[in-house]
Formats: C-alpha cells, sequence, structure tokens
C-alpha cells in the first residue's frame, strides 16, 4: 500500500503532508515555495511509494469557484501530466486556514510560530488529510 500525499496549493507556498504506508495517520510533510513545488514532488514520488495526491480546492459557501479556483485546476493539470500513474483528487477545502489556525492555538503553540505562514500551510494539508482519512473510514 502506497502514501497518500496532501496538498494545501497557494500561490506564494503550498502546505504538503502525507500518511504512513498504511494509511492511517497524517502527518505534516513540508511547506514548500510553488515556483519548486514540481520539482519537490517529483524527488519525492521517486523516493516514495505514492498511490494518491489529493488537494485542496477552494470554493465560496455557495459552491462558485474563488480566486485561486483557476490556480488549483491548472495545478490538477499539471499533477496528472507529470504523474500519470498516480490518481489526483481534489477535496473542499472550505475553512481549512481556519481550522488550522484553531488547530495551532488548541496545540498551544506561541504566537510568533502560528504567525509563520509555512506552519499554517503544513496544518492545514494534514487537517485535509486525516479528514479524508477519516470519511473513508466512515
Amino acid at each position: 500500500m502506497g502514501r497518500i500525499l496532501s496538498i494545501d496549493f497557494g500561490g506564494k507556498r503550498t502546505g504538503l503532508a502525507v500518511t504512513d504506508p498504511l494509511q492511517i495517520i497524517a502527518t505534516a510533510l513540508d511547506t514548500v515555495d510553488t515556483h519548486h513545488l514540481y520539482e519537490f514532488l517529483k524527488k519525492y514520488v521517486v523516493a516514495e511509494q505514492v498511490e494518491k495526491i489529493i488537494i485542496g480546492y477552494p470554493l465560496n459557501l455557495n459552491d462558485t469557484p474563488t480566486h485561486a479556483t483557476p490556480l488549483v485546476d491548472a495545478a490538477v493539470k499539471r499533477l496528472n501530466k507529470l504523474f500519470p500513474q498516480v490518481p489526483v483528487e481534489k477535496v473542499d477545502e472550505r475553512f481549512s486556514s481556519r481550522r488550522a489556525s484553531e488547530a495551532m492555538l488548541e496545540m498551544g503553540m506561541k504566537k510568533k510560530d502560528r504567525r509563520q505562514k509555512g506552519n499554517t500551510d503544513q496544518i492545514a494539508a494534514t487537517l485535509l488529510l486525516q479528514e479524508y482519512l477519516n470519511a473513508r473510514t466512515q
């Protein structure tokens, strides 16, 4: 069984999370500059067996696209081209950054650490992935 990779795609930074090989637990992987994302993923997919990629899909509350939706659509197309053997699934990411901020508060992270945007991106990707895993087992 391979890992599931989660992507919280952003214009500047992208948060990444991954499951363990048994696909039980989601763990933060890294935050990378978005313009280096595909180089990072090429190396990671070669080193680790990735079975699926999930990517946060931004929508407004009324299910209309946000300003970031076209960026994610382009990223999905590029991922499908680079990794044709790995299915890419879009998952609803509404409130993911807010939930990540709340999780950092609950974990007792210092204000200085909470202000580092990369931490929010990694945690958002991890929460997306854990929620995806939880939904599969219900």
